[in-house]
């Protein structure tokens, strides 16, 4: 990996962990926390693709594991972080750019089932049983509910970051930092609304230069 993408990654992995530390994890919520850090990279995965995401994931992970209160083994967070930046890199869209929300809300829905389960497969292996006593359904339910919430809020405009990051030729013609990567998220039928109003405004404009043509015609004729 890159310099470059080593300082962002790093960057956007602390802050991701701070703020579900300090704040998520606090809100005290029903069942699951919802996991930022996963959809960082998760974010990150779909830019830098298999290698990048899993290189990611494992040190995401591991950072995870090491920071307080963590009260699991450590590596066993790595290793589910690892798998699932893998998976999502495989997910990373044909010429960098999102075309529509779907194929990454099914990536997070995926990852955040997926990583449940593999976290709570390999607690199982080393004894820890907090899952089965918490129910496996409801931490499945919500982490799935939470991630798919925050998603839209977080995952393309990290991937927007990235790609800056990356110098891509993509990003850089969006012209704003996360223009298409939002797009396809927050304003699913936005592009018609706005094709439709730029029709309208069209409309009204050259109605309006209609009546002026009209209104200098007949001044002429007066004259």
């Amino acid at each position: 990996m890159r310099l470059n993408r080593i300082l962002l990654s790093a960057s956007l992995i602390v802050v991701a962990l701070v703020v579900q530390v300090s704040i998520l994890a606090r809100l005290q919520l029903p069942g699951a926390v919802p996991d930022l850090l996963l959809l960082t990279v998760l974010a990150l995965a779909m830019v830098y693709g298999p290698t990048g995401g899993s290189l990611v994931g494992f040190g995401a992970g591991l950072l995870a594991d090491l920071a307080p209160p963590a009260d699991h083994a450590v590596g066993r967070y790595a290793l589910v972080l690892c798998v699932m930046g893998y998976l999502a890199g495989l997910a990373k869209p044909e010429g960098g750019k999102l075309r529509s929300a779907t194929g990454p809300l099914v990536v997070v829905v995926g990852a955040a089932i997926s990583s449940t389960l593999l976290y709570a497969g390999v607690g199982a292996l080393v004894g820890d049983t907090a899952a089965r006593d918490v129910g496996l359904g409801g931490l499945l339910f919500t982490a799935s509910l939470y991630d798919l919430l925050l998603a839209p809020f977080t995952v393309p405009w990290i991937m927007a970051l990235a790609r800056r990051g990356e110098h891509d030729p993509v990003a850089d013609a969006s012209g704003s930092a996360g223009g298409d990567v939002a797009a396809g998220w927050l304003t699913s039928g936005g592009a018609k609304g706005l094709a439709i109003g730029r029709q309208r405004g069209l409309r009204a404009r050259a109605m309006k230069s209609r009546v002026a043509r009209a209104g200098r015609i007949k001044g002429v004729k007066r004259l």
